[in-house]
């Protein structure tokens, strides 16, 4: 499973994306490697675990969708938010979201811009590998009325997506604290989600 993108000709060559995409290229590897691993699109269960994986992510990060700091930044967030999506895949399957054992990373109070958009680099970027995994859900029986909503790609394709959200991320005005706030934040957000495969294929 690709979580963000690798292809460079998507990226400026000075790019924060690029950037971004370099100082987290071991931790995404690994994340990768452990989720291939764990083969969650061979079978309907493994395939309802990977969904609670991408529950428990899209918790985290629902609060960003909402916030205005962010939607100044980058226009159409609002439209990109996918947790009623993976909630709604859940419910095809009939299967119950995972508990709320830990709250969610960010809160309406707790949103710190620059943090925040190293978490919506992962976000986003998992957008580009949506299509091979979209493939493997069809052979499941899923579709992207049933069972697969969020892996559905958004109208203009994925590619183009990508390019529009990237161009808004690398034209944020970030001073160095806050840049180094965005890599750790992108860090954290590959982790996280390590942390939930990690759980979910024990």
């Amino acid at each position: 499973m690709t979580i963000t993108t690798s292809d460079p000709s998507l990226d400026n060559a000075d790019s924060r994306s690029r950037r971004l995409r370099a100082l987290t290229h071991e931790t995404h590897d690994r994340l990768d490697k452990s989720i291939m691993a764990a083969d969650p699109f061979g079978s309907v269960e493994g395939y309802t675990r990977f969904l609670g994986v991408q529950h428990r992510f899209h918790r985290d990060i629902d609060a960003l969708y909402d916030d205005p700091g962010l939607r100044a930044l980058l226009p159409g967030l609002a439209e990109r938010r996918r947790l009623g999506l993976v909630a709604a895949d859940l419910a095809d399957l009939r299967a119950d979201a995972p508990a709320g054992d830990t709250p969610p990373f960010f809160t309406p109070d707790t949103v710190d811009t620059a943090t925040a958009l190293g978490w919506l680099y992962v976000a986003e970027g998992s957008n580009m590998g949506a299509a091979l995994l979209r493939k493997m859900a069809e052979k499941l029986g899923l579709s992207d009325t049933f069972g697969a909503r969020h892996l559905a790609p958004a109208p203009e394709g994925p590619a183009a997506h990508w390019r529009t959200f990237t161009a808004s991320l690398d034209a944020a005005t970030l001073v160095p604290e806050q840049e180094a706030r965005a890599v750790a934040g992108a860090q954290t957000a590959f982790a996280r989600v390590q942390q939930y495969v990690d759980t979910a294929f024990a």
